[in-house]
Parts: structure tokens; sequence; C-alpha cells
């Protein structure tokens, strides 16, 4: 059965019903139909003394490209400790519509582990990305127009890019300002998917209002004249940045299949961007449960990377476990098994892949942090591959069968209940990098200690970009790195799956976020404007003569 109908048939509460879970005041409260709302941002003062709970981050190997359903998983395990009455809140990154109308479909879990109303959810939601989009794109059109009239800030190099939450290929590099009227002046510019864009990354790590005022304020638009860079402050927009984002900085509400919380905001890319929910978001979830389950996007050489060394760093947040999602097929891709193949039996595909999830669970305990391994299952997945990996496994982490997609919580309780013992281990977060390191030495450690490469080569305009990095910014001392590369692969190839010979990285470019407080450190041909696949999960699309939407996965 279609993901969709799953979710329609389900039995919704009013989302009301939701909030007296949590126990948050109505006032505190603005609802967007009879599922989704907003909860005003504000509340957190009200139970900013309550003891947080145990925060458990859900990654996994690196994946197919369809994924390897941690989403589906964080639902899972989070339904499951409910049902174990262990009170538990999801804390997940908003889906772009870019992946939901390209290749990956939607991202609101799967089978009987969803959230919902998963088409809302999936599209428009409640407009957060379509003001984070808006907001890039004023800040866009305030920098022509100030050009037009004079440009007093004598700005000559204009580096922000125009953005849109679509896959679309042609807008990588454009040819603006071709009207022929007086004083346009034409130039090159560049559009990313607005998930990549810095204002979702400080959307995203704001602590507050006045945390994503200043931060709107320090973003660097491009430089003048004497080649010193100029700020969004500079514009004195920053008032109507605020403006267009004020409600969408109120994270949303929404509920599993099970009727559980969760708390959905925000949603930056790991391969180009940070790919963490909103702090605002986490730290209200931990406020108001026992237990939280997060997730940090792709691999855990990405996401997990970036939630430890961006957003745990900032924040203090120290996670009690990390929950490492595998599928047998992703392992078999992993041991040289093509995408077409692997969902069928071969041990020594799988055998050849276990060492991409032995990478991983020894990249997780490096940071000082309690690994345990979900298998998530798929119906036709042999037993005797399973009982394989669950043996090779055990030698170093704990691992567990998650069966959620089929079964709900039901399938998720034994694997709670491993994970419960996990939270309750010692752990002592460690960071792959020194904040006060020199650029190049934070971007080796990462490289070598986390994708296990060899050496860190870099391009001509990769050197040209560090060093205006390095003057800008006392040699970067205090600025995080956020590698945007290939998802498939620990090296910069995505072609490259198994990493059997020696291999080194190559920085292609860098981009100093300083709104953000990291610098994206670009590594082989990664794009942060997606293309297409030559058939798009758009042409599966469609609304039914009822009026409900069909089509999203």
């Amino acid at each position: 059965m279609e993901d969709i109908i799953i979710a329609r048939n389900a039995e919704k509460k009013n989302i009301i019903e939701i909030v007296k879970k949590l126990n948050i005041d109505e006032e505190y409260i603005e609802q967007y139909g009879k599922y989704k709302a907003k909860i005003d941002f504000k509340f957190f003062d009200k139970i900013k003394n309550n003891v947080d709970g145990k925060l458990i981050l859900v990654t996994s190997i690196n994946p197919t490209p369809l994924g390897e359903g941690k989403t589906t998983a964080a639902i899972g395990i989070a339904d499951g400790l409910n049902k174990l009455n262990k009170k538990t809140v999801i804390a997940l990154r908003e889906p772009s519509v870019g992946p939901v109308f390209g290749i990956k479909g939607g991202a609101t879990g799967g089978g009987y582990s969803q959230i919902t109303p998963m088409e809302d959810i999936n599209l428009h939601f409640t407009g957060d990305i379509h003001a984070i989009t808006e907001a890039n794109n004023l800040i866009s059109a305030i920098i022509d127009n100030h050009i037009f009239f004079g440009n007093e800030l004598k700005i000559k190099k204009v580096t922000w890019k125009r953005a849109v939450d679509l896959n679309d290929r042609q807008l990588r590099t454009v040819d603006i300002g071709l009207s022929g009227e007086k004083r346009m002046i034409p130039r090159e510019d560049h559009f990313d998917i607005s998930v990549a864009s810095e204002i979702m990354a400080v959307f995203c790590l704001a602590k507050d209002l006045t945390d994503l005022r200043n931060r709107l304020g320090k973003m660097i638009i491009g430089y003048n004249e004497s080649d010193e860079p100029v700020y969004v402050e500079d514009l004195k927009i920053v008032g109507s940045l605020i403006a267009l984002l004020k409600d969408a900085i109120n994270p949303n509400l929404v509920q599993t299949l099970e009727n559980n919380p969760c708390l959905v905001h925000g949603g930056p890319f790991a391969n180009i961007a940070h790919g963490c929910n909103s702090v605002i978001a986490t730290k209200m979830a931990l406020k108001l449960g026992d237990y939280v389950i997060t997730e940090a996007g792709f691999g855990a050489d990405l996401g997990a990377e970036k939630f430890i060394d961006i957003k745990s760093r900032e924040n203090e947040l120290e996670p009690s476990a990390v929950v490492i999602v595998a599928t047998l097929k992703a392992l078999k891709y992993h041991g040289g098994i093509s995408v077409s193949e692997c969902s069928l039996p071969n041990m020594d595909g799988l055998k050849n892949g276990i060492n991409n999830l032995l990478k991983h669970i020894e990249n997780v305990k490096s940071f000082g942090l309690n690994p345990i391994v979900a298998i998530n299952k798929y119906s036709n997945d042999p037993l005797e591959e399973i009982e394989f990996l669950k043996y090779e496994v055990a030698k170093v982490s704990e691992i567990e069968l998650l069966n959620n997609w089929e079964k709900g919580s039901d399938g998720a309780l034994d694997f709670c209940s491993k994970l419960l013992k996990i939270v309750e281990k010692d752990k002592k977060i460690s960071f792959a990098y020194n904040l006060d390191d020199d650029l190049k030495r934070k971007i080796s450690d990462v490289a070598t200690k986390i994708y296990g490469a060899n050496n860190v080569v870099y391009t001509d305009k990769a050197i040209e970009e560090m060093n205006i990095i390095n003057k800008i910014t006392n040699n970067t001392k205090g600025f995080e790195i956020c590698i945007a590369k290939t998802q498939y692969s620990f090296s910069d190839d995505k072609n490259n799956l198994m990493c059997l010979d020696d291999f080194d990285i190559t920085i292609t470019g860098l981009e100093l976020k300083n709104g953000a407080g990291f610098i994206v450190v670009k590594a082989g041909n990664i794009m942060t404007m997606p293309g297409l696949p030559k058939v798009p999960a758009a042409e599966n699309i469609d609304v039914d003569e009822d009026g409900n939407i069909v089509g999203i996965f």
C-alpha cells in the first residue's frame, strides 16, 4: 500500500489533543487547520527551567539514491518509546519540495511510521520554506536595486545568490539585467536551492528572534571596491527580513500515525548545508519530553558530523545515544552491487559493504558517543544475511532489528528496549577539530579522521577564496566548517562507493557564511542547486476526483 494511502487512512487527532499531551498552554498555539499548529517560540521562556530530556540522534550509513529510512526509523523509535510509556517527542527537518518532485520523494517517513498530514508537510506545510525563499530573494532584489540607483556602497562583486525551492539545474548560472533599461547593469548570477541558502542556516541555528536578527545582519552579500565585505545590515533591510520570518521562526507541531508529538522545523540539506532541524525546536522538545529523537541528514560522515561539530558545539547538546540506520541493500550497494540488484540476496556484496558501516561506528565512537545500529528491515530481507550482519557488528557495537515500517511501534519495541539501556551509559562528547585551528587544519581533520582520506588537495580557485576568507576572519578562528560533498561515498566521488584504495579529498571552493558562523567547503563536483532525474517523481503526482493528492511516496 502507498505511504500516502496509509497516512490518509490513519485516525488523526485534532492537533489540540497533541498540544494537551505536551501541556502547552493554548494561548501559545496558532492552528493551521485541524492537524497542524505553530508553537510560539516565547513558550520556551515558560518551560526553560524544565529538566532536559535525553537526546537521541538518528543517522545512517552512506545511502543509496533513495535513502535508508532515517526518518522512518526516527518516527518508529519515538512511537516505540511512547508505547513503552516513555514520554518522547520527535524533532525533524521540514522537507524541501525539490526532492519531493525529484528522485527521493517525500520526507515524512514511510509505511506505518509516518508523520501526518504527510501531503501538507511534503508540500507547502505552514509556509516556512517559502518565507525563507522570499527573504533570500528580497536581499537579491535590494542589492540590484541599490546598484541601479547609484551604488552608494560601491559594491564591486556580488556573492549573494538567489534561491528557489526546486531542483533546477538551468538556474545554477544565469545572466541577469538584460532588459536594456537605462542604468541597468548586466551581470552573472547564480541560484541555490532554498535549503542551501544562508538564511536557512541562520534560521536553524538562531537561539531566538534577537539572535536571528543579529545573524541576518552579519551575512555577507559581496565586496566593495576596496575588497571589503558588504553586509546585509548595510542594506538597511534586516527589519524587513524579520517581518518575513517572524511566523516561520515558531516551531511546527504535527503528529505521528500513532498520535505522538513531532516538531518539524527548518530543513537544510546535509550534503550542501548543515543538515539539522532548528535549534529552537530541538531545545523546546528537550524541555517537553523525557526523550527526544532527532535526525541529521544523509550518512553520519555528513549529517552527524555537522550535528556534533556545529549544532552540538554551539548549543551544548550532547546525544545520549546515536542510532546508525543500515539496510542490507545499502550495504550491498557499498559492497559493489548495482543499485538495481542490491535488493537481491548477495552475501558477498554484504560482506564487502559492511566496511562502510564499521567506519561510521568508528566515527561515532570517536566523538565520545554511544552507537547502536538499527537494521531497517525490508520484508524480503534474507534471514541468513540479517543474522550474519548482527553477528559481525555485535563485535564492535550494539545492534538490533527495526521493523517499524511494516508493524509500526510494535516492530520497534525490541530495539527501543535495547536503546533505553544505551542512553544510560557514560559518554563525553568530543569534536573532530579545534575551533581555533586554522582553516586547512580543520578541513584536514574532518577529511582524514571522518572520511578516511589520505590527503586534502586544493584547486587554485579554492586557494584564492581561502586567502580572502582568512583575511576577513582572522584565519577563521572561531569559525566552524561545513563540508559540502557527495552523500554516497566517504570520498568526494559519488562513484567511489567502496573506497578500497587510498583517496584524496579535492577542495574546489569555499564560501564564508558569516551569519551562520561557518565556512562552506566544497569538495569535488558538488552543486548547491540539484538537478532532476530523467524521470522525476513529479510525473506521478496528481489530485484524484475527490481532491486528494496522490503519488507522493
